[in-house]
């Protein structure tokens, strides 16, 4: 955890930033100019600068991104919610893992099996275990149609697919799913990667390093990751073949199967308590009702991600999601300073969305606004993908009311519709899910995820990669659009006339 002293003179810092610019006049026009890509490239820029060491939560990283985004905010007229302990901030304790050593021995058939750092990551709980002679049971998805636990795990290493289960409707992501089978007492939780794209990332993002919320659930006391490799030699050891189990997992009544095998499990990590923080600030509305619109989108990346050595060591993460945070700015700089809406308007940069939706999760469960209050939640992340004209997808959707807003603003705004539903696979992969499992209804909208194959294509070249850097190459039409579209959206939904509340 950092010294409280420096958290002490770092809030008097950004205090003393908000006071100097809230006290000058939010000198705007009325009316909302259109957004910028050259204003959306200066915030990237800075966000993604090597000066900001790639945005890590509890590092020197954060406290200067917190005083950009705290200065920025603050020239616009938003103001910290009222009783916050830290203004600007809402502190997340956060507990994080980062292993030292770890070895994997499996006995299949009486035959000792052991995979190396290049066929299994390995990272403990607490700062030292030994676990021997786990039973092993592959559990395919790890959970039935119903989202339950599929089989007896209780004592034994969980073998565990990383993919969305392909039956059933929302069902819980991987990091959900792990969750699950630690809360059914598997004394271990091994996560199959799907690919050897997917194992490259989790050894260079991963690196044996957890974290969670202090005040969340306890995993498994060991988890870890195999590499498609290890797992196909693991199951054909056990005599049976991957993909043949693979597919046999697919069926929504899958039990598992138990391995002819044994393991024997060892870690040694440290253990760090720290504090990182959601920023939270307020645009007080002209004619408050009771409900507010909240912006957010998380201003955290993976921070100095490559070993000593490389070429490159820090992930800028320039689009995921430096260009979020921009059009977050843009949208409060129009909100702010052109007619000021009817509702308030609440903006959160969160943290920890890298090390699953943390910062959202501590919101919705410890709110400074009462959900409630939400009449809608508008994420914004990864937003600088496609170009200008790319249709309007939404993820999210399923509420008649809220779609018809934004099919309305969009068309208005001359904006086509993707409606396909390719989007709705990323529904648990952002931090509205985070809201929406609390019952707010929380959407993200524009081009980004309309475009699969531009999507894709950053998914497999450089995201979660020091490659992420601002360059002429990151595509900022799309995103200025998507700011206007937010513009609008906030304008309607904030708007007591043209939206009445929670349908």
């Amino acid at each position: 955890m950092r010294a409280p002293m420096k958290m002490t003179c770092f809030s008097a810092a950004v205090a003393a930033i908000a006071l100097v610019a809230s006290t000058a006049p939010a000198a705007f026009a009325k009316g909302d100019a259109p957004v910028t890509e050259a204003e959306l490239a200066e915030h990237i820029k800075v966000l993604a600068s090597d000066a900001f060491e790639g945005r890590g939560p509890g590092t020197e990283g954060e406290d200067r991104t917190i005083a950009y985004i705290v200065g920025e905010w603050a020239k616009f007229g938003l103001t910290p919610v009222p009783g916050s302990v830290t203004p600007w901030l809402q502190g997340v304790p956060l507990i994080e893992t980062q292993a030292l050593g770890g070895t994997a021995k499996f006995n299949v058939k009486g035959r000792d099996v052991a995979f190396g750092d290049d066929g299994i990551i390995l990272t403990g709980r607490d700062a030292s275990a030994a676990l021997a002679k786990l039973p092993v049971v592959f559990v395919g998805y790890g959970v039935d149609g119903a989202g339950k636990v599929n089989a007896d795990v209780a004592g034994k290493l969980a073998v565990m697919l990383y993919d969305n289960a392909p039956f059933g409707d929302k069902l819980p992501r991987y990091r959900e799913r792990r969750q699950l089978l630690a809360d059914a007492g598997a004394s271990a939780v091994l996560v199959v990667a799907t690919d050897a794209a997917l194992w490259d990332q989790v050894q260079h993002s991963l690196g044996g390093k957890t974290t969670r919320l202090e005040s969340g659930k306890v995993g498994a006391p060991v988890t870890g990751f195999l590499s498609p490799a290890a797992a196909d030699e693991l199951f054909k050891k056990a005599g049976q073949d991957g993909a043949a189990l693979r597919e046999a997992a697919k069926a929504a009544d899958y039990k598992g199967w138990a391995l002819p095998a044994t393991a024997d499990l060892a870690t040694t990590s440290t253990v760090r308590a720290y504090q990182s923080n959601n920023i939270v600030a307020k645009l007080p509305g002209a004619k408050p009702d009771g409900k507010a619109v909240l912006f957010l989108g998380h201003w955290d990346h993976l921070g100095i991600c490559a070993p000593e050595g490389a070429a490159d060591r820090i992930c800028n993460g320039a689009v995921d999601n430096a260009s979020g945070i921009a059009v977050l700015t843009a949208v409060a700089k129009r909100l702010a300073g052109g007619e000021r809406p009817d509702r308030d308007i609440y903006f959160m940069a969160t943290t920890a969305e890298e090390k699953g939706l943390l910062g959202a999760h501590y919101f919705a469960a410890n709110p400074v606004v009462p959900l409630a209050d939400i009449t809608v939640a508008l994420n914004i992340d990864t937003i600088a993908i496609s170009p200008r004209g790319t249709p309007v997808a939404t993820i999210g959707r399923g509420k008649p009311a809220y779609d018809a807003v934004v099919r309305d603003v969009a068309t208005k705004l001359g904006r086509k519709l993707d409606e396909d539903g390719e989007a709705d696979a990323f529904v648990q992969r952002q931090d509205g899910w985070a809201l929406g499992a609390k019952g707010v209804t929380s959407l993200m909208v524009g081009g980004s995820f309309s475009d699969m194959p531009l999507l894709e294509k950053f998914l497999g070249s450089d995201y979660h990669d020091p490659a992420d850097e601002f360059s002429d190459k990151v595509p900022l039409g799309g995103a200025a659009e998507d700011a206007d579209l937010h513009v609008a959206l906030g304008r309607v939904f904030a708007d007591t006339k043209a939206w009445p509340g929670n349908p």
